[in-house]
């Protein structure tokens, strides 16, 4: 069980930094360049690494028997992943100007901070209070 844990442990933490240096490069993209979104490596490749992400989230979950709603650690990270793809999505896609869009930017990185922060504490207050 604990060589389950630390394998799929390791694979999630691999998934966590593709997603964050994948939605770093298309932040970029959306900046100075922005047709290479349209680019269809771009389009996928951050599709797939999101569905593992989520799912070897999943597992962990299971594996350690602690589930939103439940543990407050837990529902926080929830919260703090729908804002963070509700940002994301305006700042790389639906944003209608530029500036909404580095404010939807800005939103999705103070997101994935918390979304890391929340993981790192098991704290949906970051260990403030």
């Amino acid at each position: 069980m604990a060589t389950l844990y630390i394998a799929l442990k390791h694979f999630h933490l691999t998934t966590v930094a593709l997603t964050i240096l994948l939605f770093l490069f298309r932040s970029a993209l959306m900046l100075w360049y922005s047709k290479g979104l349209n680019w269809r490596w771009v389009r996928v490749v951050p599709h797939v690494i999101d569905t593992l992400l989520l799912l070897s989230g999943i597992g962990l979950m299971f594996l350690i028997q602690q589930y939103p709603l439940v543990n407050g650690w837990l529902t926080a990270k929830v919260v703090g992943l729908l804002l963070y793809i509700l940002f994301g999505t305006v700042a790389l896609k639906r944003g209608r100007t530029r500036k909404i869009r580095y404010v939807a930017l800005l939103g999705a990185l103070l997101s994935l901070g918390y979304l890391v922060s929340v993981a790192r504490t098991h704290s949906a207050t970051l260990g403030l209070f």
